[in-house]
């Protein structure tokens, strides 16, 4: 029984009495073991950390959780995010477990359909908006300081303290921490959390390996992208809202962050799919394709290590993605067994 993050770390989060356990059954998402890409990398293993088992198939939920939790608390009665999608999903559902109103703004155009369909079924109010998503999170955190309303962006700190939950987990069923960590970003707040978690852990460190797409990639270039680009819509992002604490986080394990081109994203996206079983959104395949990058450069820099890829979302979160990766279907074919049979060959 998956107990959710508010009862299971507890301790190790900022709650108090007042607190409601409001929970969808979020963590406990399972580590899963990828041989053939860890071939490829030359590591000792490679996890796969799937963040799409989350209830709104996101890593989303295990800060969501946190962040609603404390605003109802302090007496919040609606919540307002910016979001490319996953946020907006999140935030959604949860509002509506804990019956309050969740106000979203969404860039124009930026969002995946799947995303945006979950936010509707959960009954939050959208507004789209001309303009991206760092325009859209500048004007909901104007909206939120004027009139009090909850803002569960990943820049409220308890979103981060829900995230670094993941952490835990990891060492948890590996009984250390890897000796590498590659995750997706985007808004940057994920690997600050991981690492968050694994500093509270105290003991062994990973190194952070944060990979952004080739047109969405500030953190790579050190400055702003002013209009970034990327068929991977969650980590389309141009001005990351917790840069300094993700560089900070990246510069304490001695990792690093590298930019890896859309064809990257999806060749790993496919392989994840066709090797590991595992359908993620191609934003979570950013990571994988980093490692693969990297090893084709330097064939032994992960000699003997264990490697955990964080993949952050499901991939029914961007069903257009998927069909657009796959082969067309062919023609139909007559109903005989004959003809079924030849065509299974």
């Amino acid at each position: 029984m998956r107990r959710g993050v508010l009862a299971r770390w507890a301790a190790h989060l900022p709650l108090t009495a007042r607190t409601p356990l409001l929970s969808l059954g979020e963590g406990d998402t399972p580590l899963v073991p990828a041989p053939t890409l860890a071939r490829d990398l030359g590591c000792s293993e490679l996890w796969l950390k799937c963040e799409g088992q989350n209830p709104t198939g996101s890593f989303k939920d295990r800060g969501m959780v946190v962040a609603l939790a404390k605003a109802i608390e302090a007496g919040a009665k609606s919540a307002v995010c910016a979001s490319t999608g996953n946020t907006s999903a999140s935030a959604a559902a949860y509002c509506a477990a804990a019956g309050i109103a969740c106000n979203v703004v969404v860039p124009e155009g930026k969002i995946a359909l799947g995303k945006l369909a979950q936010a509707l079924a959960h009954g939050a109010r959208i507004v789209v908006l001309r303009g991206n998503f760092d325009t859209a999170l500048q004007r909901v955190r104007e909206l939120a300081g004027r009139t009090g309303i909850a803002l569960v962006n990943s820049v409220n700190p308890h979103r981060i303290e829900g995230q670094k939950t993941a952490a835990f987990e990891i060492v948890e069923t590996l009984d250390r921490a890897p000796d590498t960590l590659a995750l997706p970003v985007g808004n940057a707040g994920n690997i600050t959390a991981y690492w968050r978690g694994f500093v509270e852990l105290g003991g062994r460190r990973p190194v952070l390996l944060g990979f952004q797409a080739a047109g969405a990639a500030p953190l790579v270039s050190g400055k702003p992208v002013a209009n970034p680009e990327t068929i991977a819509t969650a980590i389309r992002i141009g001005n990351p809202a917790s840069w300094k604490l993700a560089v900070a986080a990246q510069q304490e394990s001695g990792g690093m962050f590298a930019a890896v081109t859309d064809d990257e994203i999806l060749a790993a996206y496919r392989r994840l799919s066709s090797e590991a079983g595992v359908f993620c959104e191609p934003a979570s395949a950013a990571p994988v394709a980093g490692l693969l990058k990297l090893a084709r450069a330097e064939p032994k820099r992960f000699a003997g290590q264990v490697i955990v890829a964080v993949l952050t979302g499901h991939g029914l979160k961007d069903p257009q993605a998927a069909i657009a990766a796959a082969p067309a279907l062919g023609a139909p074919i007559d109903d005989d067994p004959a003809a079924l049979e030849a065509a299974l060959k």
